[in-house]
């Protein structure tokens, strides 16, 4: 080891990369109110791109920064552990200590092999306490006392922006009726009711957010209020939402990230833990733009998961597909996605491209119907963790991304998604209520995605899946494109009898182009289901529908996507 080895420098320069990190990031977060209250939709989309780059970016700079002022003997892998005990030392007293950690590791795996990631040199395990010391309040909390109208004149007197409300006596009359009808009578009259709100808004798209929770002694309901800038009208209250599973659904993997001022990033992230339980702490973090902390703490769970269970790897269930083999932990809602060394021959994708596909989801809007992907890279794994046909048959299709090396499976590169069921698979058992329901939100997942510029490309249902709330969400990407490069187009007419009856096309057809007329063979097997899909969404199949949404997104119309129910209210 030199003398004097600048341990500390090292650390100090690490955390002077996160403090700008975290600094271009609050600018970015922070412009989002007066994107909603200037109603710049295009900016907000440009804006949340920029941010999710920003990490990546700013890795870069501070490991090119590191290689600059150091040699390559002082950046020794063995000396780091004195760089992680002087970085420690450094955080212990910051509100994002925790987000920190998950930089140092960042810089740590730009800087070194990932063969010699190890809990001496970084942070695999988190050194921060469970138990966080108290700090500023960040709630506003507000007591009715019998007095419902009241309370919520005070709520929106507190949540103002530089555009008026549109109608507040008429929506605060009509949240009050949404208030009483949600919960029990008993509960409006009771005299320790409490509203707890976070004092930062949450913006997402077009949308703004006041989030948190009613409460009693023994009770307690999450609350979200979605604002609406309706350009010209002022500021909308579109509803008062306090089912659990609606507003899971606003946090879901397969939205975008909210922007949202946390000054403690942990204390938030456990107010929202407490308003719904039955969502990851990764999934949290990931929620509200901490994508790469939301990976690390998905990482944390899965490795513990492993050791306190005898979970096995297996072969995920559904139709194999033709470019990614996935396979999943029976008691880990999670699937993993690996890149095959060999395509069919139908798959006109190279293994560069299906890889540019699936970053491209990372960036755009997924209006909540597409599922949100990590990615790693060198996953260890002990060998009896693997069921052993699901080894053999991941080692037939892609022996370049998996290998066993002595007790230790190597996954060199993959994704995580959360696991579905897939839809095709769902149909199968679903009754006649829920395959019409099935089919009509997977129409919708098509509508919606195309309303965000977004073409799967092959909708074939098994490469949708059903959420446990009932979504149908798109997971499957390396056919995707954005829908403004497509060419849709009507199947010309036959010139003669002998085109008519042709097994191959008479005319020509270009990479891009896309017929909707043949889409209800493609799509469907059973006759049934494709009749009654052609009476819920058949235009889908006609090319001037999908040409007319091309036309409104080069227009520069940002449509509207809910993630709720509006009740009482038109969808324009």
């Amino acid at each position: 080891m030199p003398q004097q080895w600048p341990a500390a420098d090292i650390a100090r320069m690490i955390l002077d990369g996160f403090d700008d990190y975290r600094e271009h990031f609050r600018q970015i977060t922070d412009g989002a109110r007066g994107r909603f209250e200037q109603a710049q939709w295009q900016e907000t989309q440009v804006a949340s791109a920029a941010r999710i780059n920003l990490y990546e970016e700013k890795v870069s700079e501070t490991v090119d920064r590191l290689h600059i002022a150091f040699d390559a003997d002082t950046l020794d892998v063995s000396c780091w552990p004195l760089v992680k005990s002087a970085y420690i030392s450094l955080i212990d007293l910051r509100f994002d200590d925790e987000l920190s950690e998950t930089w140092y590791n960042s810089i740590f795996c730009g800087l070194f092999s990932h063969d010699l990631i190890s809990d001496g040199c970084m942070f695999i395990h988190t050194t921060r306490p469970s138990l966080r010391r108290a700090r500023a309040a960040q709630t506003r909390t507000y007591k009715p006392q019998g007095k419902l109208s009241d309370m919520l004149a005070s709520i929106f007197s507190d949540y103002r922006f530089s555009e008026d409300y549109a109608n507040l006596p008429g929506d605060l009359r009509r949240l009050e009726a949404q208030l009483r009808e949600n919960l029990p009578d008993w509960v409006c009259k009771d005299p320790e009711l409490s509203v707890e709100l976070f004092s930062s808004v949450l913006y997402r798209n077009k949308g703004a957010y006041l989030v948190g929770r009613i409460y009693t002694q023994d009770d307690q309901w999450p609350l979200v209020i979605p604002l609406l800038h309706r350009e010209g009208r002022g500021i909308q209250i579109d509803a008062l939402i306090t089912d659990e599973a609606e507003v899971s659904i606003i946090f879901s993997f397969t939205r975008s990230y909210f922007m949202v001022d946390v000054p403690v990033p942990a204390e938030f992230i456990g107010f929202l833990k407490r308003i719904l339980p039955g969502k990851h702490i990764a999934e949290l973090y990931t929620s509200i733009g901490f994508y790469k902390h939301g990976k690390s703490e998905f990482y944390r769970a899965l490795i513990n998961h492993l050791a306190n269970t005898d979970d096995q790897f297996i072969m995920a269930p559904g139709v194999r597909g033709m470019v990614m083999s996935v396979f999943t932990l029976p008691g880990f809602n999670t699937v993993f996605k690996i890149i095959k060394d060999r395509f069919s021959p139908s798959k006109n994708v190279d293994r560069a491209t299906v890889i540019e596909k699936y970053r491209l989801v990372k960036s755009v809007d997924r209006v909540g119907r597409m599922a949100d992907t990590q990615e790693f890279a060198d996953f260890r794994f002990p060998l009896s963790k693997f069921d052993p046909a699901c080894l053999e048959e991941l080692l037939e299709v892609a022996p370049s991304t998996v290998s066993v090396e002595d007790d230790t499976v190597l996954i060199r590169h993959c994704w995580t998604e959360r696991r579905m069921t897939p839809l095709n698979l769902y149909l199968e058992h679903a009754n006649e209520a829920q395959v019409r329901e099935a089919l009509e939100d997977y129409g919708l997942a098509i509508k919606q995605l195309a309303a965000a510029n977004i073409f799967p490309g092959d909708m074939l249902l098994k490469n949708f899946g059903v959420t446990r709330h009932g979504r149908v969400v798109f997971y499957d990407y390396d056919e995707i494109c954005f829908l403004t490069e497509a060419n849709f187009r009507h199947i010309p007419q036959p010139r003669t009898p002998e085109d008519e009856m042709a097994s191959e096309p008479w005319y020509s057809i270009g990479p891009l182009d896309v017929f909707p007329e043949e889409f209800p063979p493609f799509l469907f097997a059973d006759s049934a289901q494709r009749k009654l899909f052609d009476q819920l969404h058949g235009e889908l199949y006609n090319a001037d529908y999908w040409k007319g949404l091309q036309e409104a997104i080069r227009a520069g119309k940002v449509i509207d996507v809910f993630p709720y129910r509006r009740k009482g209210l038109d969808n324009e």
